[in-house]
């Protein structure tokens, strides 16, 4: 037994998360995979999201554009190495999106005060209004779509959200070839002296920080 993953109509939120649920339900009776139930429901769940901004005439930016911007907007201010270090995306592409979007007033590009080969991205207008649009959008009709479930099943969606967050993490953390990310390794610091007390705990802080994933 399994549920089938069809995502169609006005109701379709409600029944991809009803189908989530079900999903649920059935892994823990073991009856399923659920790695492949989960990859199997992302689709749908993407594509009926997605159909609630084209209702809207939302504009249809291609979704690695939206993934920059959502970087951008989250860092505030940034540049293109960084933004390439965090969606782990090659430099040259990441070149050429900033290129684009900046043409389109998306982007904006700010030479650095301090090295005249790179440029600080910040967000346009547009493109925050663009940002501030599409979340009021996905998160009515997400909101909508799960008043339709049973409290029962709208509790069991919204206590899986910390683990479905999680799951990004550990995603994102992945080698490219799906294995753990590789240990860092510590790297030694010469003392030339000891430290003050108030020297301990700002290189404690400092410590954290470094240890800190970002």
């Amino acid at each position: 037994m399994r549920c089938v993953l069809k995502v169609s109509g006005s109701r379709s939120l409600a029944n991809f998360a009803s189908k989530m649920v079900c999903v649920k339900t059935m892994c823990h009776a073991g009856r399923v995979d659920s790695a492949t139930e989960l990859g199997r429901l992302i689709g749908p769940l993407r594509r009926a999201v997605l159909r609630s901004r084209h209702a809207e005439r939302l504009p249809d930016l291609p979704e690695a554009q939206i993934e920059l911007l959502r970087a951008v907007q989250e860092a505030g201010t940034t540049t293109p190495g960084e933004v390439s270090a965090r969606l782990r995306v090659a430099p040259s592409t990441i070149s050429n999106l900033v290129r684009t979007m900046t043409a389109t007033g998306l982007l904006t590009r700010t030479p650095s005060a301090t090295d005249l080969r790179n440029v600080h991205l910040s967000l346009s207008r547009t493109a925050h209004d663009m940002l501030d649009r599409y979340d009021r959008v996905s998160t009515t009709a997400l909101r909508n779509a799960m008043h339709r479930l049973s409290p029962k099943r709208r509790k069991a969606l919204e206590d899986s959200l910390p683990a479905i967050a999680d799951l990004i993490t550990a995603l994102a953390e992945q080698t490219p070839d799906g294995g753990p990310p590789a240990p860092q390794k510590a790297v030694p610091v010469a003392r030339e002296r000891s430290a003050t007390p108030a020297e301990g705990r700002v290189g404690a802080v400092l410590d954290a920080t470094v240890k800190t994933p970002t």
